[in-house]
């Protein structure tokens, strides 16, 4: 059955009045960024960056589009594949994390020329031209689930063809749009091509009429790992004294669960010291900087001990006194640091399952070969969460009583390394298979 063409007239109406808003609210945007600007100044900075104004480069580049942190961080392994294939590439983000990491992971490579790294323009088509005109991208890779309506239209206007790549669609979000925002689901087959992470995902963009679909896994089973990130875990753990310790980690809480973790925490020390078992040490690891003191404070009021790693450690993460502070929880208030904080650990909580938000990125742990735990809420992640689970390597805990009686005394929970070890080799190659892809995508999308 032939498609409806694209954009329906509806969609057309739409995008006008969501060009009008853009233009009227244009003040309002900026006003937000210089208000954001006053905790993290690098929101302010560029500015001409998010109206697309560049100088023009020689060269053609590959464009790939990671809005923040997390999606750059999925993206690294082929940003460097297609680097080591010899493409020029531009990388756009909205927030400074993501900026400030890009900046850091490819220094070489942006001072080399090969690599720039910038916010993305505001969702306008005279920004993206401008951009267009600047990096002549050969193609544009969007991560993850972001459907900037302004991209997509000026995407297909200025003939760039947008695919998105590592792409998901989760359920409640599916479900959403599909039956309450018809026209948001209609800019799936905007779209050039899509590259999603399972066939679920590939079935859910089909239902919206995506025809050009490729399997190609997730690439967060691709990521370097620092090694210098991992090798200082054991000696800090050793310095706090942590060392005969059982260690957990809970990385990436986020807002509205601190206070349930605040008193998991509290009550797996008493619970231990009433047993008479090692105490656990806990490493706290906030979702996003602005939080860090907010949750210092949430994590004192509870009556814990609390050591900061700004404070207690240098930038090389070696203490900065020879004596440790002494602590119940080490508050991991820095960024681009994860794979320390969970190198320490024994078991991880990642955070956001606690919360209808859903639970954010398990890979990173499984990685280290650390067994995780986490919230009921996996609809965010539904792969790879199912299948960790299936594989024995994930629990989904329903509630915080329930987490509870998993950190408590005799209720240790391991995984053998080798179930960790086959669980990755059964979803390792998503860039080999994207690079693979990508041809007959980009064809396809001509025909």
């Amino acid at each position: 059955m032939s498609q409806p063409p694209f954009p329906s007239p509806r969609l057309r109406r739409a995008m006008l009045a969501y060009r009008a808003l853009w233009l009227l609210g244009m003040p309002l945007i900026i006003g937000y960024l210089l208000w954001r600007a006053r905790r993290d100044r690098l929101y302010a900075a560029h500015m001409a960056q998010r109206f697309g104004l560049h100088r023009r480069r020689t060269a053609p580049h590959i464009w790939v589009h990671a809005v923040s942190l997390g999606e750059l961080r999925s993206a690294v392994p082929l940003i460097r594949a297609l680097l080591a294939r010899g493409e020029h590439v531009v990388t756009t983000h909205f927030t400074p994390a993501g900026l400030r990491e890009a900046r850091n992971l490819f220094g070489p490579e942006i001072e080399r020329g090969t690599l720039s790294a910038c916010y993305v323009p505001f969702d306008d088509a005279r920004a993206f031209r401008r951009f267009f005109r600047a990096f002549r991208p050969k193609y544009g890779l969007v991560m993850e689930i972001e459907f900037w309506p302004g991209m997509i239209m000026a995407s297909r206007r200025f003939g760039v063809p947008l695919l998105l790549c590592n792409g998901q669609y989760p359920t409640r979000t599916f479900e959403r749009d599909r039956t309450r925002h018809p026209l948001r689901a209609e800019l799936v087959r905007g779209f050039a091509g899509v590259m999603v992470k399972s066939e679920m995902q590939a079935a859910r963009f089909r239902k919206l009429g995506q025809v050009n679909v490729a399997i190609t896994g997730e690439m967060r089973f691709e990521q370097a790992i620092p090694p210098h990130q991992t090798d200082a875990a054991a000696p800090v753990r050793r310095w706090l004294g942590a060392g005969r310790r059982p260690v957990i980690t809970i990385a990436s809480a986020i807002e509205g669960e601190d206070a349930l973790y605040a008193r998991t925490i509290a009550d797996t020390l008493a619970a231990h010291d009433a047993a008479g078992t090692a105490r656990p040490f806990f490493v706290y690891v906030p979702r996003a900087p602005e939080r860090f003191d907010t949750v210092a404070g949430i994590l004192t009021e509870a009556g814990l001990r609390l050591a900061r790693r700004s404070a207690a450690l240098d930038a090389h993460l070696a203490p900065m006194t020879g004596k440790a502070p002494q602590a119940d929880v080490l508050l991991g208030d820095s960024m681009g640091e994860m794979y320390f904080y969970l190198a320490m650990a024994d078991r991880v909580i990642v955070g956001g399952g606690f919360h209808p938000k859903g639970a954010h990125n398990v890979i990173e742990p499984l990685a280290l070969r650390k067994p995780v735990l986490v919230g009921p809420h996996i609809w965010t992640i539904e792969y790879p969460a199912q299948e960790a689970i299936d594989a024995g390597v994930l629990r989904s805990l329903d509630d915080g009583d329930a987490l509870t009686r998993a950190l408590a005394p005799g209720a240790e929970w391991t995984v053998p390394q080798d179930r960790i070890e086959r669980f990755f080799a059964a979803h390792a190659g998503a860039v080999d298979k994207t690079l693979t892809a990508l041809p007959g995508l980009l064809r396809a999308a001509k025909e």
